[in-house]
């Protein structure tokens, strides 16, 4: 609903009554103004928001019947909220003359050309928020991947400098490092993933017990470096402990 009714505002605020026009050489009718009311309706009693924009001296607009005087153009926009959250717009156009007050009503053009105006801004507010969450969901994967590195080099230098006491420990720490960080492919036919989505692009085919180093741990994925130096997703349940 706020989406469709801030394309709505859009549209009503951009001073452009879409479909028609006074003059051959000039189709784009700028200088609507948006208004309160419009005594050319009269007064909107069912549900919904109501929105009004004018356009006051307009000549014979086109695409309005019979229309030949100077007038105005009223356009109501309508933004209901029916059952199962869903929005519905309905958009009126007429044309008054200012002298005999005669109402020509708009032949759908103007209707048709209000809505696909509403609709293309709602797309490119839909687009624009979509973007938003892939960036945002961009940034806490790197944010992730620099936390988890960090976060493997503290644990490897913690390690390393408890085991600087003996061979033993040495080896001893190495081994669990290993364990740790170290996951063997488990089947045949194992893609290696660009991201950590089912849809992302395969990267290589890895072979059954191809040992891989574990750089990022998530809920379901695991973000991976390959024997030949390659990074990419692999599921958690492609995967299995050293033995």
């Amino acid at each position: 609903m706020a989406d469709v009714l801030r394309a709505v505002e859009d549209v009503v605020n951009d001073g452009i009554v879409h479909g028609t026009y006074i003059y051959e050489r000039e189709k784009t009718l700028n200088g609507a103004v948006v208004a309160e009311s419009s005594a050319h309706f009269g007064k909107w009693e069912g549900p919904g928001k109501v929105f009004y924009k004018v356009f006051n001296g307009a000549l014979a607009p086109r695409h309005f019947k019979n229309s030949n005087d100077i007038g105005t153009i009223a356009v109501r926009y309508v933004v209901q909220e029916i059952r199962g959250a869903k929005v519905r717009v309905l958009v009126d156009a007429v044309f008054v003359e200012d002298g005999r007050r005669t109402v020509h009503a708009s032949d759908g053009s103007v209707e048709s050309s209000e809505l696909k105006e509403i609709t293309d801004h709602l797309q490119q507010i839909h687009l624009a928020e979509q973007q938003a969450e892939e960036a945002i969901e961009q940034r806490n994967q790197q944010e992730a991947r620099a936390a988890a590195e960090a976060r493997q080099r503290e644990e490897e230098r913690a390690r390393l400098l408890a085991a600087e006491s003996s061979e033993q420990s040495i080896e001893q720490h190495v081994s669990e490092l290993r364990h740790e960080l170290v996951r063997l492919v488990a089947g045949p036919g194992t893609e290696l993933k660009s991201a950590p989505f089912h849809g992302a692009i395969s990267l290589e085919s890895l072979k059954p017990n191809t040992e891989v180093v574990v750089l990022i741990v998530t809920r379901y994925w695991y973000g991976v470096e390959t024997p030949a130096g390659h990074r990419g997703w692999l599921r958690r349940d492609q995967v299995k402990p050293l033995p």
